[in-house]
Order: C-alpha cells, then sequence, then structure tokens
C-alpha cells in the first residue's frame, strides 16, 4: 500500500511520523483515529467506486466528506458528539497534509472550515456524597473480589483518575506513608501525580497485602491475574451500584458510569473550595476551561453566589438607565 507521493503514503505518514512518532499520542487516540479513517475508506470505496490504495487526496472533497458525517448518523445511529469526533480526526490529518501537499491548500482549507455540528449539552451526572457512601458500602469485604471493587471505586471516586488511568495503574504507583499518592500517565503521555486522602490510603495499604495474582504488578487485577477492562469495570460498577440503590433510593433514575466517578471526584473538590485552577490541575485537564462543566452543573455553587448579592429594597422599581453627562461625553468623543 505503500505510495510516498500519493493518499495513501500520506495516510501512513500521518499515523507513524505524525502521531506516533512525533505526538506520541496514545493507544486509544490511535484507535479513534484509525476506526475513523476505516469508516471514511469503506464509504469511499463504495461510493467511488475506488479502491483505498488508488485514492488520491482530491477524492476526498469536502461534499463526500460530508456525505459521509451524515451516513454515519443516519445508518449507524451516531450522534453528533460522534460526528464531531470523526470530524475532528479527519481534520487533524488535512492539517498534517497541508505541510505535505502544498499544492492542495485551496482542498485542504475547505475541509479545515468544515463546521463541527451543534447539539444540546446536558449538564454532567455526579454523584452527591450519599449516593457515594451508598456505592462504597455496596461491595462484600468477606471476598476477594468485594475488597478489590471497594478499594477500586474508593480510589476512583477520591482521585478522579479516567477509567484507562484506573486500570493501567501497577502496584509500583502507590506511594504510602507522608504525602500518599499515585503516578499515572494521563492523556498526551503527562505523568502526574494525585494525593491520596486518608482513606484511600489505609484502604490500598490493606489490599496490597492480598495475595498478588497473575504477573503480579498490576494494582486492581481480574480474578484470572489480567488487566480489568472497560468493560469488566463497567459490569462491577452496575453490579454494585444495582446493590446501592436498596439502600438508597435516588440511584434508581441514576446511571452512573466510570466517568460519573470522575465527576463526582471533581464536584467533591469544588464544593469544598477547591480553586478551578487547581481542580484542572488534578484532574489532568489540558484547559482549565473543561473544568468549567462542573461549576455550570452544580446548583449549590450557584446558591451560594445568589446568597452574596444585595437584594433589591421592597416595592422599589428598578428604573432606566441613564448614563451621566462625562460617560456621554466619552461616547460622543470616539
Amino acid at each position: 500500500m505503500k505510495n510516498e507521493n500519493g493518499f495513501p503514503g500520506l495516510l501512513e505518514r500521518f499515523f507513524t511520523q505524525r502521531l506516533i512518532a512525533q505526538r506520541r499520542v496514545s493507544s486509544h487516540t490511535i484507535a479513534s483515529y484509525r476506526d475513523t479513517f476505516r469508516l471514511l475508506l469503506q464509504f469511499v470505496e463504495k461510493r467511488l467506486h475506488k479502491p483505498p490504495s488508488g485514492l488520491t487526496l482530491t477524492d476526498l472533497d469536502p461534499s463526500l466528506i460530508g456525505a459521509f458525517l451524515d451516513e454515519l448518523e443516519k445508518d449507524r445511529g451516531n450522534g453528533a458528539r460522534s460526528r464531531n469526533l470523526r470530524l475532528s480526526a479527519i481534520q487533524s490529518f488535512y492539517r498534517y497534509a497541508a505541510y505535505e501537499e502544498p499544492t492542495q491548500s485551496g482542498l485542504i482549507q475547505r475541509v479545515l472550515a468544515m463546521p463541527a455540528k451543534r447539539y444540546e449539552k446536558k449538564l454532567i451526572g455526579y454523584l452527591p456524597r450519599p449516593e457515594i457512601e451508598a456505592v462504597l458500602a455496596a461491595p462484600d469485604p468477606n471476598t476477594w473480589a468485594g475488597r478489590r471493587d471497594k478499594t477500586f471505586l474508593l480510589v476512583a471516586v477520591q482521585t478522579g483518575l479516567r477509567l484507562s488511568e484506573m486500570t493501567s495503574l501497577g502496584r509500583e504507583d502507590v506511594v504510602l506513608g507522608t504525602g500518599a499518592h499515585v503516578r499515572c500517565m494521563g492523556k498526551g503521555r503527562k505523568e502526574r501525580c494525585t494525593p491520596l486522602a486518608k482513606q484511600a490510603a489505609d484502604s490500598l495499604k490493606l489490599w496490597l497485602r492480598e495475595p498478588r495474582r497473575g504477573a503480579g504488578d498490576i494494582l486492581f487485577p481480574s480474578a484470572r491475574g489480567t488487566r480489568l477492562s472497560a468493560d469488566g469495570v463497567q459490569f462491577l460498577l452496575a453490579k454494585h451500584v444495582a446493590a446501592a440503590r436498596q439502600q438508597c433510593p435516588s440511584l434508581k433514575n441514576k446511571r452512573v458510569t466510570p466517568h460519573v466517578l470522575r465527576h463526582s471526584a471533581a464536584m467533591e473538590l469544588l464544593q469544598a473550595g477547591v480553586d478551578r485552577s487547581v481542580v484542572a490541575l488534578w484532574l489532568g485537564h489540558e484547559s482549565i476551561e473543561t473544568t468549567q462543566m462542573y461549576l455550570d452543573a452544580d446548583l449549590a455553587l450557584k446558591e451560594k453566589a445568589l446568597a452574596k448579592t444585595t437584594p433589591m429594597a421592597k416595592g422599589k422599581v428598578p428604573g432606566r438607565y441613564r448614563p451621566d453627562d462625562k460617560l456621554l461625553a466619552f461616547l460622543k468623543s470616539l
């Protein structure tokens, strides 16, 4: 398939040189981009009746890419968020192509100008303290799996680590004693350390005394000693949430995912008065603006802000604002 001067070679170099060698993106990003282009090339082959190895960059124009994105929504049932992720991957390739194929700058700029689809952004889901405690109380402490699950959930909801970060933890990533913390490799291959609260540190200390399974270096292994899969974590979480609903009725109408535990950790920090920039650093956010979604979702924080405002006098109707003479003079001078 190698073609140094054509689209196939360009796409290969995008993955091997740009993503893997230069940017060193995670395996999750590689998989997401790979799936995007597999779907795109299969669609183009059906539409143009040309094999992927015979395509040129000009074959993939904005109208064809737009038709591909529309098919994702209509035939595959993808939502706007998934559509936008696919478009983002395609545009990342075209930004690379702009350096490699400057003669195609017109086509490339048209693809890069394709807008993301707007969608209704729902408030994030999170668990308040009573619901967190109900979920943590669900695992059976008399079984190996129950002790593992409780420690896993406690560390997840206290540190706010992503699912991939939690399942990748090794025993050597846990530092106990003074300044207890866990080390993880986050998005963008950025290593960060997250402090452990006493309860989480104590639970980990007991867990590390358990007999090792499998290779022995995985912090939270499966029953077979292998690394927990995403589906495995979702299964154990769903099992314990179902049990917790018996004691905490407010959980009955909630869909609890591993990412909801991460959201819950962020909300705990914000409600405790931790600055937004610190929360962003804690969670490994690339931008502080990402943390804004937690502020939008927290009604209690908004009520505290409202309580600090000065109420209007009863019966007093605010009149029409009239600028003073100095302000009018300033405006006239512009």
